[in-house]
C-alpha cells in the first residue's frame, strides 16, 4: 500500500521516470541491489526512487542512462521535467518556456523576482508563505528556484529585461544581512551585459502616472517568435497568447520602463540602500 500511496503522490514525470527504471532493470535482469552498486546508491535508494518515496536526482538520472539508457538519451531527457515537477504547479508549464526565451522582460513590485534571488533570500520568502511548506517541500522549492539562475549563462544568450518597484529593494526579507546580501546579487546581476535592470521610484504617481498599479507580468519571446505574457495573480497562472492582448501589455510594459529609472540611476539607487543597512 505504502508503495501505490507514494507512487501516486509523485509527480507525473518522477512516477514516469520511475516506472521506466523498474522496467529496465527488471529487463537487464538486474536486482535494485545490483542496480545500486553499479551507479553507486544502495538499493534502498533504488528502491525509494522506483516506489516514488524519493525524486530521482540529477546524477541517479544520469547514472541510470549509463547502465540501463541503451544510448537513447531517456533519462537524460528526462532530468529536465523532473526538475520541473519541483516547482509549484501553477508556475511548472511556465518554467519550460523561461528556460529556452529568447527575450525575458519582467516587472515586480513586492518582492525580488525569483530568477535575481539568493538562496537565503529565496528561502525566507519561500518559508514564510501560506501555507507553509513543509522543510522537505521548501528545499524542493528553494533549489528549483536557484536552477533557474542558469538562463544567465545559457546559449544562445537571452535579452533579460527588468523593472522592480524600490519598495521591494526596501522590504526587509530574512533579516538585513540577507536583504544586503541579496541587493549586492542584483549590483552583480547589473554587471552582465544581457541583463538590464531598472528601479521604478516611490515617488512615481505623485507628480505623473503609474501604469505599473495594475500588478507584475512577464513578457516572454519563444524560439519560435511567439510573443507571451505571463501573470500569477495570488497563486494562479495566467498565459496570455492573443495578439491583442499580448500587444496591450507590451504597450503597458513600455510604459512602465519609460517611468522607471534608467540603468545608471537605478544601479546607484541599490548601492545606496545597500549600504544603508
Amino acid at each position: 500500500m505504502a508503495r501505490a500511496e507514494n507512487k501516486k503522490a509523485a509527480p507525473t514525470a518522477t512516477r514516469l521516470a520511475a516506472d521506466i527504471a523498474r522496467i529496465l532493470r527488471q529487463h537487464a535482469k538486474l536486482t535494485q541491489e545490483n542496480l545500486g552498486k553499479k551507479i553507486g546508491y544502495t538499493g534502498s535508494a533504488i528502491s525509494a526512487m522506483e516506489t516514488g518515496a524519493q525524486p530521482p536526482s540529477e546524477e541517479m538520472l544520469l547514472g541510470l542512462e549509463e547502465v540501463l539508457g541503451q544510448g537513447l538519451g531517456i533519462f537524460r531527457e528526462a532530468v529536465k521535467y523532473i526538475q520541473l515537477d519541483r516547482y509549484p504547479r501553477q508556475f511548472a508549464d511556465f518554467a519550460l518556456i523561461e528556460m529556452t526565451a529568447l527575450t525575458l522582460c519582467s516587472y515586480e513590485l513586492t518582492v525580488i523576482h525569483g530568477l535575481f534571488q539568493t538562496e537565503d533570500y529565496a528561502r525566507a520568502l519561500l518559508g514564510g508563505g501560506y501555507p507553509p511548506p513543509s522543510e522537505e517541500r521548501l528545499n524542493d522549492l528553494v533549489k528549483a528556484r536557484m536552477d533557474r539562475r542558469a538562463l544567465f549563462n545559457r546559449e544562445p544568450t537571452p535579452l533579460i529585461e527588468h523593472v522592480l518597484e524600490e519598495a521591494a529593494l526596501r522590504r526587509i526579507v530574512g533579516s538585513r544581512e540577507i536583504m544586503k546580501e541579496q541587493l549586492r546579487c542584483l549590483v552583480e546581476s547589473t554587471q552582465r551585459r544581457n541583463v538590464t535592470l531598472q528601479v521604478m521610484p516611490l515617488d512615481r504617481g505623485l507628480r505623473r502616472e503609474h501604469a505599473g498599479l495594475h500588478g507584475p507580468m512577464t513578457l516572454v519571446e519563444t524560439p519560435e517568435h511567439t510573443h507571451l505574457v505571463y501573470m500569477e495573480p495570488q497563486d494562479e497562472s495566467l498565459l496570455i497568447s492573443e495578439p491583442a492582448k499580448v500587444s496591450m501589455y507590451t504597450q503597458r510594459y513600455a510604459k512602465i520602463r519609460a517611468q522607471a529609472l534608467g540603468p545608471d540611476d537605478s544601479l546607484d539607487l541599490i548601492e545606496r540602500l545597500a549600504g544603508d543597512l
